[in-house]
């Protein structure tokens, strides 16, 4: 049957796996569950195990990166087609890592809040949002696969409150034995610890079946039945995601649960364990991740709660003792809440008690490219086209914002962001990318949002436009400053308006370099130039004359020789010394059977290039409009260009008419500032 001969409900049933179903609905008893641990060790992993192993997973390869080590394949987003990867970025995340694999080895970070920091929009959220996505997935796989327990006791069936461990119910006797069995049979990975205690309802019980059975621990247990279950975030499992209230609303209750007072009259009392919620983000949360979105902005009580959480790996119910969890606790807050902790005295704790991983904006400009490309594919613009360079441009302007001047006068802040990209910047390396950055740590905690560029070019792109170019998102970016709330003070206004100039200036460089090259790569007209200055040195260098086509002698052209010897860097004083070595050049190749190959020597080529692009841009009357009526043999060479430059750069007819009709603008004003210096 094709797939267009299916039903709806066919395809439905079909995209699920039976096998992997029933593996996902399997329950038995602890013994059998015990079988399973000492068969696979790792069942019994905590929960920063689990997710440094699900890190793992999904594997790393080396950074390019300055700083960085690896590159943890996560945060290339494996489940979402890249909508949610994290572009750059690989110095904080592999610092993230590392200390996630640090906490699961019980080195120390499992001990304390792990605090992402950075400015808005620096994809502090994203990062964690990759992470509760991989810890649901991989709760799915056998590799990942956690377990749980209810009670059977008096035709009821009553859950672990806080989806505990099994492994919990066995007697503290029995622990270190079972520890030892399962750590001998485990190849690789930190050792496994049985660390914790039963959550208040489900000791209840176990007292209870303890007591009902006459102190016989296996006939207890003979009520449990164990069950596998998935983290889900939407179904509240194994992740909770907390995020700060009004002050004067926030209370404790919503971290911890709270008592269920229509189950008081049942039970008899407000402080029977059965009488009480565990629904409380650290309780939703154990066996995973908790996420505290604005951390900082916390009540102080709140703040104390995640200290005992994270120190003693532990919370306090009301009218509770300590009940243990096991959990990852990740922050993340902004730089001005952050700034309010480190001046209060009175957190002294909680910054004692904190990991702080710094995630800055980008500042490799591919990098911030890729997240504008990712937001902007051509399958999501329908009916627009985005001209090319236009990203790479909004992208420029975002990374400059968030650099500091270079100190160094021999270095423009674009060359700086260039050679932040690792690219080639003309008597700077790799080698000075450390001072730079020493002289400027704070660069990247501060300047604009990927966030506010996105939305300056979605404004661009609903225009009646056709074609967006750079020129378009650049106006956008100017115009929204007026009225972004980040932009705090008109200084700083002012200093994103000048950037937006200076990458003007380079744009507009880019276009006459890319219009020199269309008009360069006519390989034949090249060709002819190359013969004729090589015919040019012969007869200077031998004294003779030169034929035009007619057969008439003429002397050779000095104008025609120097306009190309000027841009190889030849001064007058040596140009006979240069003709002679050209023209032996020349005979040497000849005498071997050999043509002379000028296309191997980059700098002739670019020097001929330059000198056709200066006779065709006046031969095509580029300093003229080209809306105007031109006739037509120069109508077709300007048609040759805008094909070229389509063929060569992607752009469309509309975007390539109006890179010519920009270049032909800024040639025309700069032709009298040209024509007064050969005046002078």
């Amino acid at each position: 049957m094709s797939h267009q001969d299916r039903s709806l409900f066919d395809i439905a049933r079909a995209s699920l796996d039976p096998e992997a179903q029933r593996a996902l609905a399997w329950e038995g008893t602890l013994a059998e569950y015990l079988t399973l641990v000492e068969e696979r060790p790792q069942l019994a992993r905590n929960a920063f195990q689990r997710l440094s192993d699900m890190l793992e997973s999904h594997g790393s390869r080396p950074s390019s990166e300055r700083g960085a080590r690896r590159r943890w394949k996560l945060f290339d987003d494996p489940f979402g087609h890249g909508r949610d990867a994290v572009f750059g970025l690989d110095g904080p995340l592999d610092e993230l890592v590392s200390t996630l694999r640090a906490a699961a080895r019980g080195l120390g970070p499992e001990r304390r809040v792990i605090l992402l920091h950075g400015p808005v929009g620096s994809a502090k959220s994203t990062i964690v949002r990759l992470l509760k996505r991989g810890l649901e997935l991989y709760s799915r796989t056998e590799e990942g696969a956690l377990y749980t327990f209810r009670w059977e006791v008096d035709g009821q069936s009553i859950p672990s409150a806080m989806h505990q461990d099994p492994l919990l119910l066995l007697p503290h006797a029995a622990r270190a034995q079972v520890e030892a069995r399962l750590n001998a049979r485990r190849r690789r990975g930190p050792a496994i610890r049985i660390v914790g205690e039963l959550d208040p309802a489900s000791r209840w019980w176990y007292a209870e079946l303890i007591e009902r059975h006459g102190g016989d621990w296996a006939q207890a247990m003979e009520h449990v039945r164990v069950q596998r279950f998935v983290i889900s975030e939407e179904d509240r499992v194994g992740i909770g995601t907390f995020q700060p209230k009004d002050e004067k609303n926030q209370d404790s209750t919503e971290l911890t649960g709270d008592i269920d007072y229509r189950r008081i009259a049942e039970f008899g009392s407000d402080s029977d364990p059965r009488a009480f919620n565990f629904d409380g983000e650290l309780c939703v949360a154990n066996r995973g991740l908790a996420e505290f979105i604005e951390v900082l902005k916390l009540d102080v009580a709140f703040l104390y709660d995640l200290l005992g959480a994270t120190q003693e790996h532990a919370i306090k119910p009301k009218k509770f003792a300590l009940t243990s969890i096991d959990e990852v606790i990740l922050g993340h807050t902004n730089e001005p809440e952050y700034k309010k902790l480190a001046t209060n005295e009175l957190m002294e704790a909680f910054r004692d008690r904190t990991i702080k991983i710094d995630v800055p904006y980008n500042l490799a400009l591919s990098d911030e490219v890729q997240i504008y490309r990712r937001q902007f594919s051509p399958e999501r613009l329908p009916g627009r086209s985005v001209a090319p360079h236009t990203l790479e441009m909004a992208a420029l302007w975002a990374v400059l914002t968030r650099l500091e001047e270079p100190t160094n006068s021999s270095l423009g802040i674009v060359q700086k962001a260039r050679l932040y990209d690792g690219q080639a910047v003309q008597g700077f390396g790799p080698e000075h990318v450390n001072e730079l950055r020493k002289a400027a740590p704070r660069e990247g905690l501060f300047g604009i949002s990927p966030r506010y560029v996105q939305d300056r070019i979605a404004a661009a792109l609903v225009s009646e436009r056709p074609t967006v170019t750079a020129f378009d998102v650049l106006d956008s970016l100017e115009a929204g400053l007026t009225h972004h709330s980040l932009v705090s003070n008109e200084e700083m206004r002012r200093r994103c308006v000048q950037l937006a100039a200076t990458v003007r200036e380079e744009y507009e460089e880019l276009l006459k370099g890319e219009v020199r090259a269309a008009i360069g790569s006519d390989r034949e007209e090249l060709e002819r130039l190359c013969a004729k200055y090589v015919e040019n040195v012969r007869a200077y260098t031998t004294r003779e004359s030169v034929l035009e086509p007619s057969g008439r002698p003429v002397p050779p052209d000095e104008r025609l020789m120097r306009a190309i010897e000027d841009k190889l860097a030849v001064p007058e004083a040596r140009k006979d010394d240069f003709r002679a070595e050209l023209l032996a050049f020349v005979a040497q190749a000849h005498r071997e059977g050999r043509t002379f190959e000028w296309r191997e020597n980059k700098r002739l080529v670019a020097a001929l290039e330059e000198k056709l692009f200066e006779d065709r841009r006046d031969s095509i009357q580029l300093t003229s409009e080209l809306s105007s009526v031109v006739d037509p043999d120069t109508r077709a060479k300007i048609d040759v260009l805008r094909d070229r430059l389509m063929r060569l750069y992607g752009y469309d007819q509309i975007a390539a008419d109006e890179v010519l009709a920009h270049v032909a603008g800024l040639f025309a004003r700069g032709a009298p500032v040209e024509a007064a210096k050969e005046a002078a």
